[in-house]
């Protein structure tokens, strides 16, 4: 480690490699939403379940519902947003089981390929 480092640094470069790993997955899932556009429907059936059950905070509860509400377009460009508002819905995300364990690994390990390939 450099002289300079500072636990700080380490936090940032794990928060990125966490957010590249999140925009990655939620690419894929765009991509089979668009594929099969009934998967939304799964997914606001999950926002309903967690409303019923009150495990989810109210505010991603209301923000996942509005935005569920809108064209399959701006849902897109919203999961896959890499800004501010795309990493915060990330956080907390309907789409849990769109993608199956098999590709979600690959997925995981392409982005850590990448991530060492850009470091050296």
């Amino acid at each position: 480690m450099s002289a300079g480092y500072t636990g700080s640094d380490m936090e940032g470069i794990t928060h990125r490699v966490a957010e590249e790993r999140s925009i990655a997955l939620h690419r894929e899932v765009a991509r089979r939403i668009l594929a099969r556009p009934e998967l939304l429907e799964q997914a606001r059936n999950r926002v309903d379940g967690w409303s019923r059950e009150r495990s989810i905070s109210a505010h991603w509860i209301k923000a996942w519902s509005v935005l569920l509400g809108h064209s399959l377009d701006e849902v897109i460009v919203a999961i896959t947003d890499p800004g501010e508002t795309g990493r915060s819905l990330r956080q907390t995300s309907p789409f849990a089981g769109v993608i199956d364990s098999k590709t979600r690994w690959e997925i995981l390990r392409r982005c850590e390929r990448e991530r060492r390939a850009h470091e050296t």
